[in-house]
């Protein structure tokens, strides 16, 4: 499971031009599903992004998680986080997990992270999504559950 992790001071999803998702100071979390994750992924990755520390405390230090902080999370399905760019002029997806497997796994994990008493809002399986953010920062972190990078 992979996830860009970016600190905002604002974010908010529409799908046909109505806003489902939006959030004020927290994270924005873009999660892509890869075909071999496992609960054991998606615990590794909520765990990391509810006790990363990327907000500054009084001394101006990343000290402090978005728990920490009472911050939102906004989580949006992004199965391009899988895209491989390293041959040709075309992304391959062979990494990705097939839709009806990523949705089911991508459910489970927005269940993991509201069972963290964090607030959630989530973006729309599958949609053409335009997400809008203003990062804090700007401060964007790369996480992979395999630890890839």
């Amino acid at each position: 499971m992979r996830a860009v992790l970016q600190r905002v001071k604002y974010a908010k999803v529409q799908v046909d031009q109505k806003t489902i998702g939006q959030i004020e100071k927290g994270l924005l979390v873009y999660l892509g599903v890869g075909h071999k994750d496992k609960p054991e992924d998606i615990e590794w990755i909520v765990d990391k992004v509810v006790h990363q520390r990327v907000f500054a405390d009084d001394e101006g230090k990343m000290n402090l998680s978005v728990n920490d902080v009472e911050g939102q999370i906004l989580l949006i399905s992004q199965f391009t986080l899988y895209g491989d760019c390293r041959k040709g002029r075309r992304p391959s997806f062979t990494k990705t997990a097939k839709p009806e497997v990523g949705e089911e796994i991508f459910n489970q994990a927005i269940e993991a992270f509201k069972a963290t008493g964090i607030k959630i809002e989530t973006g729309e399986f599958g949609a053409d999504m335009q997400v809008e953010s203003i990062n804090d920062g700007p401060v964007t972190f790369l996480l992979d559950s395999k630890k890839l990078f």
